[in-house]
């Protein structure tokens, strides 16, 4: 199916790029996998850095804070009682957690299917030719992405993106370039629109496509 092209210009391009029907226009939306891709990819990027001390790992206590009887106080038997104050923690998270979801390749592949589709359906996602900026210039690719039409925070996919394009979208807090080959479902839910380049488009339909049954891919 054609989609809206755009020039280097940002002018509309005579000959419109065709999206395959397959990858973006799949009708029933799995949600629920979009979901569970969505949280896998977010978990397994979680750093496990949270780690506390118990009571066998924090400085002091070597005495007793006072005698067992006679004071008219609670009996304790150290400072390093995890109901007083600087004393070790029980419970706590030690580094050694494993947060990670597990998703197999081919339910990451259905699922960024799923949100591929679910963002031609909304009539956001727009291909143009190549972005040929002369100079790493935050203005003139404003200026670019304002007449292709993109609103909201917008994602630009690309098969080797130059210097001057990454360095130009760098001021700009609503807009992010990835790599086609880095094509994620997380950046996928995230956008509002999405901009592909021709080389781009063919990277990714080529990652995506959908092989017949008894066939390896």
């Amino acid at each position: 199916m054609p989609t809206t092209t755009f020039t280097k210009t940002g002018a509309k391009a005579a000959a419109e790029a065709k999206l395959d029907p397959k990858i973006f226009s799949i009708k029933d939306i799995n949600h629920k996998l979009l979901h569970q891709a969505y949280d896998a990819y977010q978990a397994n990027g979680r750093a496990n850095l949270a780690n506390t001390k118990t009571r066998g790992l924090v400085r002091g206590g070597g005495r007793k804070p006072w005698r067992q009887k006679g004071t008219g106080r609670a009996r304790v038997g150290s400072r390093r009682n995890p109901l007083w104050r600087g004393g070790g923690i029980v419970f706590g998270p030690t580094g050694n957690e494993n947060y990670s979801h597990k998703i197999n390749a081919k339910s990451k592949k259905v699922a960024i299917r799923h949100a591929l589709s679910a963002l031609n359906s909304e009539n956001a996602i727009s291909v143009i030719e190549d972005f040929s900026l002369k100079a790493p210039k935050t203005a003139e690719l404003n200026k670019l992405l304002n007449k292709i039409g993109t609103t909201g925070y917008t994602l630009v996919v690309s098969d080797n993106p130059s210097t001057e394009l990454l360095k130009a979208s760098n001021n700009l807090s609503d807009v992010k370039v990835v790599q086609a080959q880095y094509l994620n479902i997380a950046r996928l839910m995230d956008c509002d629109s999405l901009v592909f380049t021709k080389p781009a488009l063919a990277i990714v339909e080529n990652w995506l496509k959908v092989t017949p049954k008894g066939d390896k891919g």
